[in-house]
Parts: C-alpha cells; sequence; structure tokens
C-alpha cells in the first residue's frame, strides 16, 4: 500500500500558512508611491466612529480625508515647477544664448538682466532655495513615513512572521521595510550634492573670498576651464546629465507617463510591455536631447571661451586659488 502523500512533509501545512500570511511591503515600487496606504481594520474603525476618530487626529490632516504624505507629496511635485521654471532661464542664459551668438561677451548681459529676476534677495529663497529644500526634504519626509507604514503593517507583530521565529534568517524570507530606492530618487541625491557643489563654486565662495558675486559670470566659468579642464569637464558633465535626466523622469513621473521601474519583469501583455518599452526609450531620449542641448552652449561654447584678462582675471584666480583650483 502506497503511503499517504500527505505525511510525507510533517510541515507542509506550517509552510503554507508562512507562504499565504508573510507579504512583501513592496507596493511603493509602483505609482502609488505618493499615495496613502489602504488603512488597517482599527483605522478604519476609528474613521467610521466620529467620536474615536476626533480624538485621533493626525497632525490636525485627518478632518479633510487626507493623511500626511497626500500633502508632502503635492509639496514636492508643486516645488519642482518653480524650481524646473528657474532652470529653464538658467537654460537660456549659459547654453541658448551662447550656442545662438557664438560668443561669451555678447551673451554674458543676458545673465546679468536674468539675475534680476530671480537673484534678488526676495526672489532667491522663494524661486531657487526654498524649492529645493521643500522638494528634497518632503521626498525624504515621504520615505520616513512609508518606513514607519510598512514596520506598522508588516513589523514582528505581523502574524507571517511569527513562524519564521528562531528558523529562518536568510534574505530569501526578510521583509524589506524601508521603501524602494528607485532611479528618479538616487538620480536625485546625486544631483543635490552635485547642484551643492556648483551653488558653493559660483556663489558662495566669491562672496566669501572677494565679498562679491556681481563679477561672476560665463567668464568666471570658462576662466576655471582654462585654468585646470579636467575638473571642471567631469563636474559639468556630471551636472548636466544628472541634473537633465533627474527632471525630465521626475516631469514624467508627474504626468504619469513613466513606466513603472520593474516594468521588464512584471509586464506580460506583450501590447503593454511595448507601450512601456517605447516610453522608457522616449524619456531617455528627451533626457538625453535636454543634456546635449545644454552641453553643446556652456560646454562647446563657454567652456572654450579662454580665461579672463586684466583685473577680472586677477579676480577670478584669486577665488580659485582659495579651493586649490
Amino acid at each position: 500500500m502506497a503511503p499517504d502523500p500527505r505525511t510525507l512533509h510533517k510541515n507542509a501545512s506550517e509552510e503554507t500558512l508562512v507562504s499565504l500570511l508573510q507579504l512583501d511591503p513592496a507596493p511603493i515600487e509602483n505609482a502609488s508611491y505618493n499615495k496613502e496606504l489602504p488603512p488597517l481594520p482599527e483605522e478604519a474603525l476609528q474613521s467610521s466612529n466620529p467620536s474615536i476618530s476626533a480624538s485621533t487626529s493626525t497632525l490636525g490632516l485627518s478632518g479633510s480625508g487626507h493623511g500626511p504624505i497626500y500633502y508632502l507629496s503635492r509639496i514636492q511635485r508643486y516645488s519642482s515647477y518653480t524650481f524646473t521654471l528657474f532652470a529653464g532661464i538658467h537654460l537660456a542664459n549659459t547654453s541658448i544664448f551662447p550656442l545662438v551668438y557664438q560668443s561669451v561677451p555678447y551673451s554674458e548681459p543676458f545673465l546679468l538682466m536674468a539675475r534680476e529676476i530671480y537673484q534678488t534677495h526676495l526672489t532667491e529663497p522663494l524661486l531657487v532655495a526654498l524649492p529645493v529644500v521643500a522638494h528634497v526634504a518632503s521626498g525624504a519626509a515621504i520615505r520616513l513615513l512609508r518606513r514607519r507604514q510598512n514596520l506598522k503593517r508588516y513589523g514582528g507583530g505581523t502574524p507571517g512572521l511569527w513562524p519564521l521565529r528562531g528558523k529562518d534568517s536568510s534574505p530569501k524570507h526578510s521583509v524589506r521595510i524601508w521603501p524602494t530606492l528607485s532611479y528618479v530618487s538616487m538620480s536625485g541625491y546625486a544631483f543635490l550634492g552635485l547642484l551643492a557643489s556648483h551653488v558653493g563654486m559660483n556663489r558662495i565662495l566669491p562672496l566669501v573670498v572677494d565679498g562679491d558675486s556681481s563679477n561672476i559670470g560665463l567668464q568666471f566659468v570658462s576662466h576655471g576651464f582654462a585654468r585646470h579642464p579636467l575638473p571642471p569637464w567631469v563636474a559639468y558633465t556630471l551636472l548636466l546629465s544628472v541634473g537633465v535626466g533627474h527632471m525630465v523622469w521626475g516631469w514624467a513621473k508627474w504626468l504619469n507617463l513613466a513606466p513603472p521601474a520593474n516594468w521588464r519583469n512584471t509586464t506580460i501583455d506583450k501590447q503593454l510591455r511595448k507601450r512601456r518599452r517605447r516610453a522608457w526609450w522616449t524619456i531617455n531620449g528627451v533626457a538625453a536631447a535636454g543634456s546635449i542641448l545644454w552641453a553643446a552652449g556652456g560646454l562647446g561654447i563657454v567652456a572654450r571661451y579662454g580665461p579672463a584678462e586684466g583685473w577680472l582675471g586677477t579676480v577670478y584666480d584669486n577665488i580659485y586659488q582659495a579651493v586649490g583650483h
């Protein structure tokens, strides 16, 4: 008589229980990253009972039906609108005008006129500094709140983890509490570091060394390339490619045009896969075209203009010498 198959694996029922109850908290890999997760049972009970929900309001936001992530995602989105406006003006001044006139001296007045828009005591914090700080801070806050939500739903109190305690601690069965860091987010953090160094070199350092930054313009950049070409070429190439790529992919995300990060592994339908592949190539093509356009004037014209002469060259030398350049 053949043995009963059900007696071959004594732990079969336990393994089935684990596979059914252990959930991998990865809903944030898709487009719903900036949306609130469904409420837990106790939270749904509080929302259905006015007397309970009135006493457990979170940050004063629960009365509107939206949580903190809803408002943080909108801060992150609308702050990018303002910085995109500044980036467009800066693109025109540092690339398009030099490309059109094929001359740094003829393009310099456009940069000086644009400073009256975004480099005053009022507009510089509002159009440049505040949007960047709000964009980065809201993104970091969303990640922390997502981690808190994942920990609350998939932490040590989850029944799906009980059978695994003390038996299997391999990465295969580990629960991912931190949200997945997408390529858009990684490029954003890289762009933040590059942007900070750019601002420090062209805005803060002249104020520290010379006490004034009104003389800093396109010739200051070309003077730096003439002194030591390699570091500026590396820095500006990374700044342009990473920055333009982040902004283009960010706008594609806001407009719901970007495919999911794992679209190659999750898409089964051939037509859907084809559309997402086409979107992926289109977005990267736009990012590459924007980077090439910016580099054509910034690196092709400004970087090759040569050093400044006379007293202005001396001022620039003193500033660059302060950082050993």
